[in-house]
């Protein structure tokens, strides 16, 4: 995620004489990158990207932490100052102005104070301009403070009109089924169940919790009592309403990504501070502190020689020391033995050694680090690539006219069969399943080019997914599929058979019908053992299809064709033109003259207007060259079996 904050806001908590481009320079290469750096007026506008494990990060203070490490490895002087707060509340499990009811599951710790006869106005001019210049649109004294500090600590916090709050009770739970709630944007949501929502006394929806406050519980210029909230929810469940509602707020991007509860506490005291100062209101002295597992730092141990292994290089175990101790965590050598024990702030992002060691690196700093170029003998290349082969299928294809194209693997519900994998957390509800076959995909990206004037044919290589039986990962079976639009069904079959010779391979078919093809125009290919390798027909929409198992034809296919020496003898070479009854399968009564004499080497389909086809015909004796007489006989012959078998007339 990307945030953005200003160099004058920065430096209320880190001591530096860095300039703005020394400071984006040196933690660009030991820390998150700062993207960009804007002139504002007399400041700086500092634009940086915080990886996901690092939520710790995504605020000015989570910045000035980082700078406060990484400029003395640099040369450059820096300290970091500490966050302060006057207001000392007594945190306790009850209060007397509110009852809440909470989900432990739901809410790893859940806080609230009362201000009392505040001030509803606008916020002092350097408050609302460091709003505007992150991207946020001042509103008010109490909101504008909420925002502010979400940016300023990285805990996101919610205000509510504590006259708003029937029976001053919150219960904090999951969402119900088609659930409603109008949001502070006006929006009404739908929910889908298992949302973190909070309802009052009266059992109205007032707050979505983690996302965006409830319209009916907002602060207005009428408030006169605020009830401040701040929270640490599930991670998990955040996300999976952000996603399924389409809300990514500032918020939610932050408590997605696994929030320190012990930030809770201070970002409260700092919040009441703020308000006490811009609304003149009075903060009750009790704070509703509900904290089911308190913080308890775990250990993490790793072997000095462990550390010179991974690292590549010799670091003194005091400078070892040094960097983790300037990153907030404990560290001590029991022996060779280093000790750690991570600050809440970085628990959940260091478990194992490797974790410990990735901070040392980073603070070392990678740019430091020797590299070494890769050496030793290249791998032998397999004697039977599945890649090499995949290529040559493309080639071929690409030769017969055909365009690939690339589409999504995750899917829809409409999209797959019932055995389908279906994802735990996907990314919207258009994308939560693992396909299980390539025709919905190009029959999609057929209809997307239907502007395309000229016929075309679209192909794709890529795995389909399919059940592996209870608690296993999916078998990945790798497709080649194809779909021909505005194409003659003869035309596109012979762009099938050409590709089946290229690959210098046996094959047979049959009709079979099978759904979303149409009746009696759908071919099954086999080849040894009637092992079925693909497919081809009509759909029910006139596009035509093919799907080929990649595996099968690589088993079946050869690499070279089959030598066969040039017949001594040449063939004699005619043209048939047969007037054929509607619906005659060409395909038999191509078998059929093949069968008619021994003498008929090859016989091909050259041209066709309306129902008179007209076959290319070819005799020949390994022998001999055979005289017309003997090619006269051969002839009556099929013609005869053309008549009889067919009810065909020789034009």
């Amino acid at each position: 995620m990307n945030i953005q904050i200003l160099d004058s806001w920065l430096r209320e908590y880190l001591k530096t004489k860095a300039s703005p481009y020394e400071i984006g320079k040196y933690l660009s290469l030991c820390g998150p990158s700062f993207e960009k750096i804007t002139k504002r007026k007399k400041d700086y506008l500092y634009e940086i990207e915080v990886t996901t494990n690092r939520v710790d990060s995504a605020s000015v203070y989570g910045i000035a932490r980082e700078a406060s490490v990484i400029l003395p490895r640099f040369g450059i002087e820096a300290k970091l100052i500490p966050i302060k707060t006057c207001y000392k509340g007594l945190f306790s499990k009850k209060v007397s102005y509110l009852e809440a009811r909470v989900d432990p599951k739901l809410c790893k710790r859940f806080t609230a104070v009362l201000i009392r006869n505040v001030k509803i106005q606008s916020s002092p001019a350097w408050l609302a301009e460091r709003l505007e210049n992150i991207g946020y649109r001042p509103i008010n004294n109490v909101v504008d403070v909420s925002n502010y500090l979400s940016r300023e600590l990285g805990q996101p916090m919610h205000t509510f009109d504590y006259d708003k709050i029937s029976g001053h009770l919150m219960i904090l739970r999951q969402s119900r089924k088609n659930e409603k709630l109008t949001t502070l944007d006006g929006q009404e949501v739908i929910l889908g169940g298992g949302d973190i929502v909070i309802e009052d006394g009266s059992e109205k929806l007032i707050d979505l919790a983690g996302i965006m406050g409830g319209k009916n519980s907002e602060v207005d210029k009428n408030t006169k009592n605020v009830l401040l909230f701040v929270q640490t929810y599930d991670a998990v469940a955040i996300r999976k309403t952000a996603m399924s509602l389409a809300k990514w707020t500032d918020a939610a991007r932050l408590f997605e990504k696994g929030l320190d509860p012990e930030l809770v506490k201070v970002a409260l005291q700092k919040a009441v501070d703020f308000l006490q100062e811009l609304t003149q209101g009075k903060a009750d002295k009790q704070v509703l502190d509900l904290y089911f597992k308190p913080f308890k730092a775990n250990k993490v141990e790793v072997e000095y020689n462990h550390i010179q292994k991974i690292l590549g290089i010799s670091l003194a175990k005091a400078e070892i020391v040094s960097i983790m101790r300037g990153l907030g965590y404990k560290a001590n050598w029991s022996g060779d033995t280093l000790v750690v024990e991570p600050p809440s702030f970085r628990a959940s992002d260091t478990k194992i050694g490797e974790d410990v060691i990735e901070e040392i690196a980073r603070i070392y700093g990678y740019h430091k680090i020797p590299s070494a170029l890769m050496c030793g003998a290249l791998p032998e290349k397999q004697a039977d690539s599945p890649f090499d082969f995949e290529i040559k299928l493309k080639r071929i294809l690409k030769a017969l006219g055909a365009t690939e194209t690339y589409t999504l693997s995750l899917v829809s519900k409409s999209e797959v069969s019932q055995n389908a994998y279906r994802l735990k957390n996907p990314l919207g509800n258009d994308t939560n399943f693992l396909r299980t076959s390539l025709l919905p995909s190009l029959t999609k990206a057929a209809n997307e080019n239907k502007g395309n004037k000229e016929s075309y044919h679209l192909f794709e290589m890529a795995n389909i997914y399919l059940k592996a039986g209870h608690n296993k990962l999916p078998q990945e079976k790798m497709l080649v599929a194809g779909i021909f639009c505005g194409w003659d069904f003869r035309e596109a079959k012979g762009v099938i058979e050409s590709l089946l010779e290229e690959l210098h391979l046996s094959y047979r078919f049959k009709l079979e019908d099978t759904k979303n093809f149409k009746p009696s125009q759908r071919i099954i290919f086999s080849c040894k053992n009637n092992e079925i390798i693909g497919q081809f027909g009509v759909l029910e929409k006139s596009y035509i299809y093919y799907e080929f198992d990649v595996e099968k034809l690589r088993k079946y296919s050869a690499p070279f064709a089959k030598y066969q020496p040039l017949p001594k003898y040449p063939p004699q070479i005619e043209d048939l033109t047969v007037l054929l009854p509607k619906r005659t399968k060409i395909g038999d009564v191509i078998s059929s003259i093949q069968k008619t004499d021994i003498h008929i080497y090859k016989v091909e389909l050259t041209t066709i207007y309306k129902d008179s086809y007209t076959f290319r015909i070819y005799y020949q004796d390994p022998q001999k060259t055979l005289s017309n007489h003997e090619v006269e006989v051969v002839r009556k012959k099929v013609i005869k079996t053309l008549k009889q078998k067919f009810g065909g007339v020789i034009k």
